[in-house]
C-alpha cells in the first residue's frame, strides 16, 4: 500500500477564482441569455420522428406566415377580458389613447424581468396619457392568488387581467412565446411589436415606441 505524503496536498474544489468566475458567468446568463417562455405554461410536445422522404417526390410547401396585424381586430378590443380588480378590460374603451398591451405569465422569468420596467414606463408617460394594460396568459381561475401576489409584489400600478385562449392566440399570430408587447397609437395603428425581453435594449425601444405612438400624425382627435 502506497503511503500517503504528508507533504503533498489536496487542492479545493472552489476556489475564490473558480467562485469568481462562475458568479460570472451565471450573472451574464441571467442577464443576457434569457429572452422568452413558452406561452403553454411550460408545456413541451414530443418532437415528431423525422421520416425520409423520396427527393424525386413532390415536396410539401410550407404554409406562409400570416400578415402581421396593423391594428387590433374587434374580436380582440371588444372581448370583455376578467380583471384583477374593478370592472372587465375591455380594450376597445381605450380608443383614441396611447395603449401598451403586454402579455404574461407569473411564471415566466423574461415577464418578472420585464414588468419592473413597464412599471417605469407607466409612470414616466402617464401624465401624457399613455395607458399600459397587462394580460395573463395563464387559467384566471387556478391563478387568480399567484397574479394577485405578483401584482403586489411588483407594486404594478397600471390594470391587470387575463387574455382569453382566443385572444392570446390571436395577439400572438403563431408566436408561442411571452414576453408580448403591442404599442398601439391613438389612431390605433400598431406601432410596434415586441416578442420576448432583453434588459439591456428593450426598455429603451418600448419607450422610443411609444414616443412615435405619441408623435403619430394620423392618430384620432
Amino acid at each position: 500500500m502506497k503511503k500517503s505524503n504528508p507533504t503533498e496536498t489536496t487542492k479545493p474544489l472552489w476556489t475564490p477564482l473558480r467562485v469568481a468566475f462562475t458568479i460570472l458567468v451565471l450573472s451574464l446568463f441571467a442577464a443576457f441569455g434569457i429572452s422568452s417562455c413558452s406561452s403553454s405554461d411550460e408545456k413541451r410536445e414530443t418532437p415528431a420522428p423525422v421520416v425520409r422522404n423520396n427527393p424525386s417526390a413532390p415536396q410539401p410547401v410550407a404554409p406562409a406566415a400570416p400578415a402581421p396585424m396593423l391594428t387590433l381586430p374587434a374580436s380582440i378590443t371588444a372581448t370583455e377580458l376578467r380583471a384583477v380588480t374593478g370592472a372587465p378590460i375591455k380594450l376597445s374603451s381605450y380608443n383614441g389613447k396611447v395603449l401598451l398591451v403586454n402579455l404574461w405569465a407569473t411564471w415566466c422569468g423574461p415577464c418578472r424581468l420585464e414588468t419592473p420596467e413597464l412599471v417605469k414606463l407607466h409612470k414616466e408617460f402617464r401624465s401624457q396619457g399613455v395607458e399600459v394594460v397587462g394580460l395573463s396568459t395563464e387559467n384566471p381561475d387556478a391563478s387568480a392568488d399567484k397574479v394577485r401576489e405578483f401584482v403586489q409584489n411588483f407594486d404594478v400600478d397600471y390594470r391587470i387581467g387575463w387574455a382569453t385562449p382566443e385572444v392570446a392566440i390571436t395577439l400572438m399570430q403563431g408566436r408561442d412565446a411571452i414576453p408580448q408587447s403591442f404599442v398601439i397609437s391613438r389612431s390605433g395603428r400598431i406601432v410596434k411589436r415586441f416578442v420576448g425581453f432583453n434588459p439591456m435594449d428593450t426598455p429603451k425601444q418600448i419607450r422610443e415606441a411609444i414616443q412615435e405612438a405619441l408623435d403619430d400624425k394620423g392618430a384620432a382627435d
